[in-house]
């Protein structure tokens, strides 16, 4: 959509926009010659089914006039694919540059299969809009949102993951699957649980070590499931470089030293929803805090993602118990986003595990 400014584009947002084009034109590119050289090694002259589809696909983005490049044109401007950005579950994305100065991203499709690939191919075009995924993001902290502080008993889900929520025509997300929820009386903040629950990878660290159990365990669990929408991938990928295998460890360290431009180029995300994607990179990172402390409620979260609630830049790495052997310093403070409590609490703790622990990557929680 265009601006209803009168003030016009600046030479920075039409090179911004200029990028954003190139970088479609160049994942169209990629493919075309994989499909045109495999298409020559066939010794069959009749077009599959898969190879027509493709084809109708291609003329139909012809129509926008998109611009090609060769294999040779994309290695020179990648420096032969040598500065790798990142990777995702279907390809890795590289950093280029043309003669004329303008920065792109190549990314090159993997897969097992020549179906699997042209797949992706459709998909980096007609998936979901980030806009969209930023509104099934939102509509899913409401529900939750409504589970925590609007019925009469607050229910704990504790089963937060993609698998249960379900979208509907509209793509209006709705939270399914209650088979591990649990009634929580809200004038109880603890919940006692007799074995575990919840789904290795989005359970909350105290769901797994068996320690006091509040509601912000959803608010972890979310906070995961908004990684997965941020990156349009799993957060965990072992067929990924080790720095990159889990994803919300990385998206931290991007944050961390300034790097989001780095993260929205791997991610594929356009200029225009780049105040959206960072809005919910640092909503993820409060919900994913280990201290339950630092989670926001819910409906807290649901005003941030919004724009209706500034958010304080996350300073505390959420992963930091994950590093064996290093004594974690951790400040927090509940007043900021947990209304529930009225009395903020501030101190410091110093965790260390036990070599047992450390290998194991756990660390003792001091409450």
């Amino acid at each position: 959509m265009s601006s209803c400014s009168s003030t016009p584009p600046s030479s920075g947002q039409l090179l911004a926009i200029f990028v954003g084009f190139v970088v479609v034109f160049v994942k169209i590119t990629l493919l075309v010659a994989v499909c045109r050289k495999r298409n020559q090694s066939r010794i069959s002259d009749k077009p599959s089914f898969l190879t027509l589809t493709m084809d109708k696909f291609l003329n139909d983005m012809e129509r926008e006039k998109p611009i090609r490049f060769t294999s040779q044109q994309l290695r020179i401007a990648t420096d032969n694919f040598t500065n790798l950005l990142g990777s995702g579950g279907f390809g890795a994305v590289y950093k280029g540059i043309f003669s004329n100065g303008t920065l792109v991203a190549v990314k090159v499709l993997n897969g097992t299969s020549d179906k699997r690939i042209e797949e992706q191919f459709m998909a980096e075009h007609l998936i979901v809009g980030f806009e969209k995924l930023h509104d099934i993001a939102v509509g899913t902290a409401r529900g939750i949102a409504y589970l925590h502080e609007e019925c009469q008993q607050r229910i704990v889900h504790y089963d937060i993951k993609p698998e249960n929520i379900l979208l509907d025509v509209n793509f209006f997300p709705k939270v399914a699957d209650f088979g591990l929820a649990k009634l929580s009386n809200r004038d109880n903040s603890h919940i006692t649980m007799t074995g575990g629950r919840g789904t290795p990878g989005y359970a909350a660290p105290e769901v797994w070590l068996r320690f006091p159990i509040t509601h912000k365990c959803d608010v972890y669990s979310f906070g995961m499931l908004l990684f997965e929408i941020i990156g349009r991938r799993r957060n965990l990928d072992l067929n990924l470089p080790e720095s990159q295998d889990w994803f919300p460890r990385w998206v931290w360290k991007k944050f961390e030293a300034g790097q989001l431009g780095e993260l929205m180029l791997v991610c594929g995300i356009e200029e225009k929803d780049k105040e959206i994607a960072e809005r919910m990179v640092k909503v993820a990172i409060w919900c994913v805090q280990y201290r339950h402390e630092l989670r926001p409620l819910m409906s807290v979260v649901v005003k941030m993602l919004e724009g209706a609630l500034e958010i304080p830049k996350p300073s505390i790495n959420p992963f930091q118990h994950l590093m064996p052997g290093t004594p974690i310093m951790v400040a927090y403070s509940t007043s900021a986003f947990d209304t529930d409590s009225s009395q903020t609490i501030t101190g410091y703790r110093f965790l260390r595990g036990t070599p047992i622990m450390n290998k194991y990557e756990i660390e003792i929680a001091s409450i």
